[in-house]
């Protein structure tokens, strides 16, 4: 059932969830993250006096509240307007999400930012932006107008390839989360990108030799493709400037932009590698094998 209204809900809950993101990473990016050391209220109250470290600690808390109350809005609207069922239990599978979400964060405060409890808090987040942005998906005009069926008969299967890359990605935010939050060295992180990068690659190309006629197919591969490899740019400059910021007493505005911008893009190349999945496993079918017949003579 169309439902522009619930689309655009569900785009601008997409927005402000990437927005949080940012947030989160200009906490950790400015050494903000014991600013504040109570929770859920900051220093006992509701509204502390917004002045340094406290500016993005308790601002991410504020952007995080907000982004709670309009996930509420969407499960209530999806269970009320939305026929399919399945959309419906992600809607709630996204609020369940979010509640966690917003206890790991306090975890991280009470325990003193483990790496652990930050590590999970910062993947969580991808995973909540990646289910959004489905639900955005699956709202939209071009999602009622139904698939343009093809069979995946080709080698690799594109199926495959395209179910290997979030989780791929997923596992490589998880080593830039690792390496932010001081658990793990550079190097994982650096040899990950490699690897993501050539599956990005390898299954973006495949889609458009293979599939290139087909329209959501090829809009999703290009679209990845591009965000995959802006990430990677970003990635670079963000460690040069680390590099080259490292005697500062301070953490210095160019690192800590350049850092925001690698782990939104992060996000935002995970959610898209999610929709390039999803669309890939709604347009192809499974290839079929057809069992040979053995030939019995009669007598």
């Amino acid at each position: 059932m169309d439902n522009p209204w619930l689309h655009r809900f569900a785009v601008l809950l997409a927005v402000c969830t990437l927005f949080l993101v940012v947030a989160g990473a200009l906490v950790t990016s400015n050494e903000a993250g014991l600013s504040v050391p109570d929770w859920p209220l900051s220093y006992g109250r509701l509204m502390p006096e917004m002045k340094g470290g406290v500016f993005y600690e308790h601002g991410h808390r504020m952007i995080a509240a907000t982004v709670g109350f309009l996930t509420i809005v969407l499960a209530v609207w999806l269970w009320k307007a939305e026929r399919r069922a399945w959309l419906r239990r992600l809607g709630l599978a996204a609020l369940v999400a979010v509640i966690l979400q917003g206890v790991l964060g306090g975890l991280t405060v009470i325990y003193l930012l483990p790496a652990a409890i930050s590590v999970t808090h910062a993947c969580l987040a991808q995973l909540f932006f990646s289910a959004i942005a489905a639900v955005a998906l699956f709202t939209s005009p071009a999602w009622q107008r139904g698939p343009v069926v093809l069979s995946d008969t080709a080698w690799p299967s594109l199926r495959k390839l395209a179910a290997a890359c979030p989780a791929a990605i997923l596992g490589q935010l998880a080593l830039g989360a690792a390496y932010r939050h001081q658990a793990l060295g550079i190097v994982p992180h650096v040899a990950g990108a490699m690897i993501v990068s050539a599956l990005v690659l390898i299954t973006a190309i495949f889609a458009l030799l293979q599939f290139g006629g087909h329209r959501a197919l090829r809009g999703a591969a290009i679209f990845m493709l591009s965000v995959t490899f802006l990430q990677v740019f970003l990635g670079i400059a963000a460690y040069m400037s680390r590099v080259a910021t490292a005697d500062a007493l301070r953490p210095e505005p160019v690192m800590v932009v350049l850092t925001a911008l690698h782990v939104a893009v992060g996000a935002l190349t995970m959610a898209v590698s999610v929709l390039f999945a999803i669309q890939t496993f709604r347009n192809l079918s499974p290839a079929v094998e057809i069992p040979s017949r053995s030939v019995t003579s009669h007598s």
